[in-house]
């Protein structure tokens, strides 16, 4: 089995590096994180060099790239911050679902406007009372004429404020069947009449921003359904296994900053005379961080892998998914040790992985529901 990038993809993460290195140094991360702000200026850094373009098809402007080439994006936008890969991924997966569900005039419209930053997308799944358990679903649209007017509540949408950002919203439209035989997708402006945005304020991931949506007789016009009425399940399966496997690929690149902090850290920090990394207590610590990443980095290697044959991944998808996300948390926390009082200041780095690590495991499916799929693919029964 080869593990070597082509030429390719090599200049693929060595520019993705570079340009990330120079549009968001630390301050600049540091900046946001504090400020609650969009990064606007590095998406519009994205979108100028053609990187929201990589995974789209030719024929739409893109530059036709598989799911090996968006991990690798994944991992070098998210060592810099997890929520910098949730920026670009909300655009992108909600992109992809259009290239596999939306009529073709469908596509032709909004494609191009994505692809050049006039719009962005996110996804609004998640209720009240549906997180998990998706069937639990209220918010609804009826068919009024040529629009559906769309009422409920919408919880923990990333991305939803954004400027020029429209939101790829799942609804109930047969409220009498199950969930996967009556939901259906729509694209709404985030500005529309009847549309109520409230920013909440979270513990982590601060500035891609997490909204709760409130919506009144919001009326969308009919060509903003996508893949047909009561299709939006197939909307949502189509796209889990390249969102996961992405995900994974964020947690890994995001974990893989901390431990470079804490190795840094271990060498320059003295203590009794020499740098604690000479003690065998933190150096051990630090090669187990390492070592955990690297395993996470692997598994999702192998799903990336499965994913760009065209194979069936799910099972590897999910073991990476999972394992990544908890080897970031583990990291994580581990770098707060390792950093002593200065990793509990809000002046050092590490605090920050700190917070935004613990969204890892919830966000894209939790650990829980990871390791119930996990085994029910195994053949066990999982009440």
């Amino acid at each position: 089995m080869d593990f070597a990038f082509t030429e390719e993809q090599q200049i693929l993460r060595d520019s993705v590096r570079k340009l990330m290195d120079r549009h968001a140094p630390p301050d600049y991360v540091r900046r946001l994180d504090r400020a609650q702000e969009y990064p606007d200026a590095l998406y519009a850094a994205w979108v100028e060099v053609g990187l929201l373009r990589l995974p789209f098809p030719e024929a739409y402007g893109g530059l036709g790239g598989n799911a090996i080439d968006l991990v690798i994006v994944a991992e070098e936008l998210a060592r810099k911050s997890a929520d910098f890969f949730m920026a670009y991924g909300g655009s992108v997966f909600c992109g992809l679902n259009l290239v596999r569900h939306a009529s073709e005039a469908q596509k032709q419209h909004w494609l191009p406007k994505l692809l050049a930053g006039e719009v962005k997308f996110s996804i609004s799944m998640s209720e009240p009372d549906a997180g998990s358990d998706v069937g639990a679903m209220r918010t609804n649209a009826r068919r009024d004429g040529d629009h559906y007017v769309i009422n409920g509540q919408k919880l923990w949408a990333t991305g939803a404020g954004a400027t020029r950002n429209v939101i790829n919203l799942y609804v109930r439209t047969d409220p009498k069947t199950d969930h996967r035989k009556g939901t259906s997708l729509f694209l709404v402006d985030n500005d529309a009449p009847g549309i109520e945005l409230r920013k909440l304020d979270m513990l982590g991931r601060r500035c891609v921003g997490t909204y709760e949506t409130f919506l009144k007789d919001v009326r969308v016009p009919a060509d903003r359904l996508i893949g047909g009425e009561n299709r939006g399940w197939d909307c949502v399966l189509s796209g889990l296994q390249i969102e996961r496997v992405c995900s994974a690929a964020g947690s890994v690149g995001a974990a893989q900053a901390a431990v470079d902090l804490a190795a840094e850290y271990a060498k320059e920090r003295k203590q009794f005379g020499r740098a604690i990394g000479s003690f065998q207590a933190i150096a051990h610590m630090v090669a187990d961080m390492q070592t955990e990443v690297d395993a996470a980095r692997t598994l999702m290697w192998r799903a990336a892998w499965m994913v760009s044959e065209g194979r069936d991944a799910l099972r590897e998808i999910s073991m990476a998914k999972l394992f990544a996300s908890e080897t970031y948390v583990k990291v994580a926390n581990l770098g707060m040790q390792i950093f002593g009082g200065y990793g509990y200041n809000m002046e050092f780095d590490m605090q920050r992985h700190f917070r935004d690590a613990r969204a890892a495991t919830i966000a894209a499916g939790t650990s829980q529901m990871q390791r119930n799929l996990i085994a029910g693919l195994m053949g066990l029964k999982v009440q």
